[in-house]
């Protein structure tokens, strides 16, 4: 239930890994567009083609050496100073730069064994009561960022309607599918190690933290905790998918149109798997498997509904000051992508009118601090326990 320390060396062994790859990475960016360029024109079917491979592979090819060398001793210097150095504690600066760089290359992390991946853990305090609320964090976010503006919902929640918060922390980097199931896993080791009966299980996502949520329900059907959830409410959830992400998508298009370009693309193809997953908004193994995930495409998932059985709420943040028909998003997620609604009636999720609330003059990130996203969210919860 408690985050183990970090270990400086293993920081320093993730980020010299780190930059150990981002130098062969763009090493090979460079030496393709070197090799297109003195290749001659397409035209004329690059005549000068294997002259120019030859050249720059040995030019390049040299400098993928030096960097493997240097990889390794940094690996092997750093080993020999692990017994020197202590470790840092969860709650630091480091905790956020490390989560926002696993919802960047989080899932590049896992797959080469990089110590700075963050593997999904819940961490609560206090004592341990039969009303439980977990809190899912959105993308390049860690469990200590719902602290805003001296403002944690969860806190909150735990002095005022009398909830035992629990915070997950996971790398966000990765297929949201792929964190539904693991924390579905840890909800249900939580409610069997749980000291006394749980009454009542909420969720509540902000952001990415939403379609987690709605994953792991749809995984855990047939969990003991799936029969104690009574509510799941969304913050800022982009259900629809993020502008943002589409707009990436749209500068790989544009960077291939030309063959001197096209070697940049590689870099737009730097982001990780959750970050992809928000272009759409993909929750299940299906909306992406069988797919290349940067390839440009209509958004065709197959619908997913609101978990049964289970109270389902959504808040939408606005910038603008007011409603209005030209009333903006929070910056980076829609209002009807916030509040599940879409184009086609089939993926539009059912919120209840009454379970759906905007609030004006916020930001994405202001819902975590927001006075009136929380009393909305008393508000409801309140109502659920008397009903």
């Amino acid at each position: 239930m408690t985050q183990k320390p970090r270990s400086h060396v293993e920081d320093l062994r993730g980020v010299g890994r780190l930059a150990i790859e981002a130098t062969r990475g763009v090493t090979a960016v460079v030496e393709a567009m070197h090799a297109t360029i003195a290749s001659g024109p397409a035209i004329l079917g690059k005549p000068l083609g294997g002259v120019a491979r030859l050249a720059t592979g040995l030019v390049y090819g040299t400098v993928r050496g030096v960097t493997a060398l240097v990889g390794g001793g940094l690996d092997l210097a750093l080993a020999q100073l692990a017994p020197l150095l202590g470790s840092s504690v969860p709650g630091s600066e480091r905790d956020a730069i490390v989560a926002a760089l696993n919802g960047v290359l989080g899932d590049y992390l896992v797959e080469t064994s990089n110590p700075l991946a963050i593997e999904m853990a819940l961490r609560t305090e206090g004592e341990r009561g039969p009303k439980v609320l977990v809190l899912v964090h959105g993308s390049s976010m860690s469990d200590r960022q719902w602290l805003q503006a001296g403002h944690d919902h969860g806190a909150a929640l735990a002095r005022d309607l009398g909830y035992t918060p629990i915070y997950v922390h996971y790398n966000s980097g990765l297929h949201i599918s792929a964190n539904g199931r693991a924390l579905a896993d840890q909800l249900e080791r939580l409610v069997a190690e749980w000291p006394v009966a749980i009454d009542e299980l909420v969720l509540v996502g902000h952001s990415m933290g939403g379609l987690v949520a709605r994953s792991a329900c749809h995984v855990g059907t047939d969990h003991v905790w799936r029969s104690q959830l009574r509510a799941m409410i969304t913050l800022g959830t982009p259900h629809h998918g993020a502008p943002l992400e589409r707009g990436g998508n749209v500068v790989e298009l544009l960077l291939g149109i030309s063959r001197y370009s096209a070697p940049l693309v590689r870099l737009g193809k730097i982001r990780s798997a959750g970050v992809t997953d928000l272009r759409y908004g993909n929750v299940l193994d299906e909306h992406w498997q069988g797919r290349d995930r940067f390839e440009p495409r209509i958004d065709d998932r197959d619908p997913l509904p609101l978990p049964e059985g289970v109270r389902c709420y959504a808040v939408a943040a606005s910038l603008s000051p007011a409603a209005g028909p030209r009333a903006r998003g929070d910056g980076l997620v829609p209002i009807a992508s916030a509040l599940g609604i879409h184009a086609s009636p089939e993926l539009t999720l059912a919120f209840p009118k009454a379970h759906r609330a905007v609030v004006y003059a916020t930001g994405h990130i202001q819902l975590l601090g927001s006075a009136a996203v929380y009393e909305t969210l008393r508000t409801w919860l309140e109502r659920d326990t008397s009903v």
